[in-house]
């Protein structure tokens, strides 16, 4: 998938565990450990702002965009 979550790195960055992190934001340690793992689909803009606000960082400091390397095809 393109967006990457680097919400560990954060994480490590702040000193913070997980599960301080869900408790600050009020989400479960299951869905913080999906969202880190990058097993999600999407995430509320809401639960975005939070995670935001508890460590004092921004959208793009989480969410990086890595596109996937295009497909070559041979041409006759």
């Amino acid at each position: 998938m393109p967006i990457v979550v680097q919400l560990d790195l954060m994480l490590a960055r702040r000193k913070m565990r997980s599960r301080d992190l869900a408790a600050a934001v009020g989400i479960t340690e299951v869905n913080i450990s999906l969202l880190k793992s990058g097993k999600v689909k999407g995430v509320r803009f809401d639960t975005l702002e939070r995670i935001c606000e508890v460590l004092q960082c921004q959208p793009g400091d989480l969410l990086v965009h890595e596109p996937e390397a295009p497909v070559k095809t041979s041409t006759p």
